[in-house]
């Protein structure tokens, strides 16, 4: 992923861009909100509010009136109006200094995922088939050796997610962060009460493994 960084602080800047590097993204740093809206395009922009030139939230501004590339802003501002303006001009989600490299990056997957464009499908492309399990995402229906499975909403969310790449370990925060809003209240037992509901409609808890306290995979059962 090629990341436009824009932070005027060395000591954050520098470290950000190294963690960020080690999770195999290509980072463009710059200092000033001038610079970032001259940068060339990147495919996602960390942008702090506090820059030494033009405010962040205005970069935001000008950013969104010709661009709709996916956006967080990182800020030491604790003002809750900063992050409903900043979130309100378009940036995809908002991240409080000081902040871990996992989450951020879990955060940047995340927004990732919601701002990916969806072609139109062609064909079959909107059925994904699974072992026993298809999942049509042009009418949000799961089916199960040819038995529509009632699953509520944030149930095929969930299971869409997994699906995503079956068999590889997704980490509960990333879960989080596509299926239910970001920051609301109470999501981790949340997801643990959807997973045991969509285990028991899929007939077997083999479908989906848990790792403690790392995340969730989903095991392709066959026919």
């Amino acid at each position: 992923m090629r990341v436009l960084l824009v932070e005027d602080d060395d000591s954050i800047a520098e470290p950000l861009t190294a963690g960020l590097s080690r999770y195999g993204m290509t980072v463009n740093r710059v200092a000033t909100g001038t610079e970032a809206l001259a940068a060339p395009r990147a495919e996602m922009v960390l942008l702090d509010l506090g820059l030494p030139d033009i405010d962040g939230i205005e970069v935001c501004r000008r950013l969104r009136r010709s661009d709709d590339i996916p956006l967080i802003m990182l800020t030491a501002r604790g003002d809750e109006a900063d992050r409903v303006i900043g979130l309100e001009l378009g940036a995809d989600d908002y991240l409080a200094k000081p902040f871990s490299i996992r989450e951020l990056v879990a955060r940047m997957h995340a927004v990732g995922r919601r701002t990916r464009p969806v072609a139109a499908p062609r064909s079959e492309d909107h059925l994904q088939r699974l072992g026993a399990l298809t999942i049509d995402r042009r009418i949000r229906e799961a089916r199960l050796r040819d038995d529509v499975i009632g699953l509520a909403p944030k149930e095929y969310d969930l299971l869409v997610v997994l699906a995503a790449d079956p068999g590889a370990l997704v980490p509960r925060r990333d879960i989080l962060e596509a299926v239910w809003e970001p920051n609301s209240f109470g999501r981790g037992k949340t997801l643990d009460f959807h997973v045991a509901s969509l285990r028991r409609k899929l007939g077997d808890p083999a479908w989906i493994e848990t790792r403690r306290g790392v995340g969730l995979r989903l095991v392709v059962q066959q026919p």
